[in-house]
């Protein structure tokens, strides 16, 4: 284990272990928020994991993970924001 791989081990621990926590409690603001800073979490992780195994498909992974978070932190939100329109509160609603 060299000093990259052991910042890896580290950051996925401190940063990817309270990302986790705050996605998966409270409202929905709060865990797209915290699945948010988990991709950016994990971009970092992934590059720090290329410079320690010195494995360049390991950059090529996180640069498509770069890519692809805000990309679904973009999806979420559009869902949020229909889930909570005024006055479509009842709409599955039969009655």
């Amino acid at each position: 284990m060299n000093a990259w791989t052991l910042a890896a081990a580290v950051l996925l621990v401190l940063g990817l272990g309270p990302c986790v926590v705050v996605a998966t409690r409270g409202d929905p603001l709060r865990r797209l928020v915290g699945a948010s800073l988990a991709g950016a979490v994990l971009v970092g992780v992934l590059l720090l994991l290329a410079k320690g195994f010195d494995r360049s498909a390991y950059v090529d992974v996180a640069l498509v993970l770069a890519v692809l978070a805000p990309a679904g932190t973009l999806v979420f939100t559009r869902l949020l924001v229909e889930e909570n329109r005024p006055g479509e509160e009842n709409r599955d609603d039969p009655s």
